[in-house]
């Protein structure tokens, strides 16, 4: 055993890796149950392998996920990759932070060697032969070092946000005993599999709160990042100029790793944002990020009237706790808000001349669903028509009509006109965003991630406005960190920090601050 203490271990570690050199937290009794930077300074010292850690994460994915539904399928590589990781902390040679880290990803993702169910039944039917290449995520994470589980369950093919798949049933709530509240989806395998302690992070896609909705419903951090910032490519594609890639984690420092590491242009998807990413730069955590700080509560994302007074409370509690951290809190009414924002980008288009933008484009999804089966090196029009029915039956904007559908498929969705006036329409509405923050000094923006805890699964959901949809349509990055419990136990409230595209950085940042300040996450109990 080596002689270092934890925390010389972790200072190490954070020289070594550019691991976020955090405030240590108290110590985790299981190093599933801890964070990246713990459990890599345990490694150092000799305390347990990756391999021993991977074996009871993998054990564990097998009682408390299959309790749980979480789990789509396991990794037959996930025990080799923690061997090698072994091997590289003996020659000192670790590829990074994440070298070495159980990880998920999520059913829609491409993970060679195995077949991509999307969490439908029907889809899983269709295309049972596992998959010759990873989804650039999945690469960027094996190349780092980190060790793949599997995949997690989700709504069929990432479609709603209560977390029921026809392939695994529906994924339960780790919070709930009673086995009625749903943890939201559509990444809700990931949230889940992160929150009980079966992996660090997972990762989750984003279309309309498919990473923020469960992140509040099982009490996790769930980033959407500025659009653009991870590519896309080798997931099976939803909204193409909607849909956002990012991480869930049980803490903002862990999130920010697994960013940091899937973040970059890829040519694959023309939309990813141009330019090398320099890795490393999301390192850079401070607790004391929020001293002077200037935070923008947006109050008509948190329509108070309508709001339990639990939740209330925990909404409340989590703004003491930012102007405790040294924040300056202020009411603030941007330019552009959940209330107005469709109304502003029709006006935009129409200012233009242009045509209507459509975020729900047929010909961007369709030529998305080409440009996946490509990619896998199969012949594209003999997948997108063999797997076309089950697709159609959740994206019902497509034709069902080949001879119509097949010429869609061909129009490369970033000349799409509908989604190019989408894209132009987004330029314009963040702009004068960026013009009413700049004017009140605003930083960056909160409010509630969601005005209500999980409702049942099988209930509708509260006849309440969120703010989910506003922060894809604009491509804002946005973290939502948990905010508290309610009195049943259950998650009852996340606070959301979101900032202008490219603010990826200053959101994670403030959203740390804010989490060492208030320590709110807590785990479900096993099952």
């Amino acid at each position: 055993m080596s002689l270092l203490s934890r925390r010389d271990a972790l200072a190490r570690l954070s020289a070594m890796l550019a691991l976020p050199l955090v405030e240590w937290p108290q110590l985790a009794d299981d190093p599933l149950h801890g964070t990246i930077a713990q459990y890599q300074a345990g490694r150092l010292r000799g305390e347990y392998t990756a391999l021993d850690i991977t074996r009871r994460a993998l054990e564990r994915c097998r009682t408390g996920g299959v309790a749980t539904r979480a789990i789509d399928l396991l990794a037959e590589t996930a025990l080799a990759e923690a061997r090698a990781s072994d091997a590289r902390v003996r020659q000192r040679a670790l590829r990074g932070p994440l070298d070495g880290v159980p990880l998920f990803a999520k059913s829609i993702y491409d993970l060679e060697g195995t077949a991509t169910s999307a969490s439908s039944a029907e889809w899983a039917r269709l295309f049972p032969t596992p998959v010759k290449r990873d989804a650039i995520e999945v690469e960027r994470l094996r190349a780092a070092g980190a060790v793949l589980l599997g995949k997690t369950a989700a709504d069929d093919f990432a479609y709603r946000g209560n977390g029921t798949s026809s392939h695994t049933g529906q994924v339960l709530n780790p919070y709930d005993p009673a086995g009625r509240k749903t943890p939201g989806g559509s990444s809700a395998g990931s949230a889940v599999a992160v929150a009980s302690g079966l992996a660090f992070c997972a990762l989750g896609t984003d279309d309309g709160g498919s990473n923020r909705i469960p992140a509040q419903f099982t009490g996790v951090v769930g980033m959407k990042p500025t659009f653009g910032r991870v590519p896309r490519s080798g997931v099976i594609p939803t909204w193409p100029v909607l849909d956002t890639h990012g991480p869930l984690a049980r803490t903002v420092a862990d999130a920010a790793l697994m960013l940091d590491a899937i973040a970059g242009y890829d040519s694959d998807d023309a939309l990813s944002l141009p330019g090398a990413w320099q890795r490393g730069q999301l390192g850079a955590l401070d607790a004391h990020a929020l001293r002077d700080a200037r935070l923008g509560f947006v109050e008509v994302h948190a329509p108070r009237a309508q709001m339990t007074t639990e939740c209330l409370a925990l909404l409340d509690a989590a703004l003491v706790d930012c102007t405790k951290a040294g924040a300056i809190v202020e009411a603030f009414t941007p330019s552009v808000d959940r209330t107005n924002y469709r109304e502003q980008f029709a006006a935009a288009a129409t200012a233009r001349g242009d045509v209507a933008p459509n975020a729900n484009s047929p010909a961007s999804t369709a030529n998305a669903l080409r440009r996946y089966f490509e990619r896998q090196g199969v012949n594209a029009n003999e997948a997108i028509r063999h797997g076309l029915a089950a697709y159609r039956a959740f994206y019902d904007v497509l034709p069902a009509d080949w001879d119509t559908m097949e010429p869609l498929t061909r129009v490369a969705y970033e000349r799409d006109p509908a989604a190019v006036s989408f894209l132009q329409s987004r330029a314009s509405v963040v702009a004068a965003l960026a013009s009413s923050m700049k004017t009140r000094r605003i930083d960056v923006m909160i409010y509630p991630t969601m005005p209500f805890a999980a409702p049942d699964a099988t209930s509708p959901w509260p006849d309440v406005r969120t703010p989910l949809g506003y922060g894809n349509w604009l491509g804002l990055p946005e973290v939502s960190v948990p905010a508290g419990y309610g009195s049943d136990g259950l998650p009852a409230c996340n606070l959301s920090f979101v900032g202008l595209p490219g603010s990826d950085a200053r959101v994670l940042a403030y959203a740390h601050a804010y989490e060492q300040a208030s320590r709110r996450f807590r785990m479900p109990a096993a099952r």
